[in-house]
């Protein structure tokens, strides 16, 4: 019985050993991390936050929900066509700049709610940017 106990005990050691893998293993995609300034209203001292995904973190106050955002969106950072037709509403005196890197590219990008566009853009960011004060 000794002899047969050694090999059954490498048998099952050995596949253990190789599917163990460390952290160092996994293969990090394209990291998210960007620096957010809103201007609520004219001449308002501008909120600055930090959001990073993958992993999630930054002292944006949802910053889950705005990864979850990002992750659903396929051009979250696009500027708008110079020719488009937008609607003349105003959203509010609201302003932001968003800059840093997206799924590993540059991003810089000017928002308002000064029209129906931007108003569009502006809450096509889901929780990246808070809603209207």
């Amino acid at each position: 019985m000794r002899n047969i106990r050694r090999p059954v005990l490498c048998l099952v050691a050995i596949p253990l050993a190789a599917c163990s893998g460390g952290a160092d293993t996994v293969a990090a995609g394209p990291r998210t991390d960007l620096r957010i300034e809103i201007v609520r209203d004219e001449g308002a001292e501008p909120e600055r936050l930090t959001l990073t995904c993958e992993p999630t973190g930054g002292d944006h106050p949802a910053a889950a929900q705005a990864c979850a955002d990002l992750a659903q969106a396929s051009e979250p950072f696009a500027p708008l066509p110079p020719d488009q037709v937008c609607t003349e509403i105003f959203g509010g005196p609201q302003t932001a700049t968003v800059t840093g890197t997206h799924r590993g590219e540059q991003v810089r990008l000017d928002l308002s709610r000064s029209d129906g566009c931007r108003i569009a853009q502006w809450d096509g960011l889901g929780a990246v940017l808070p809603g209207p004060a």
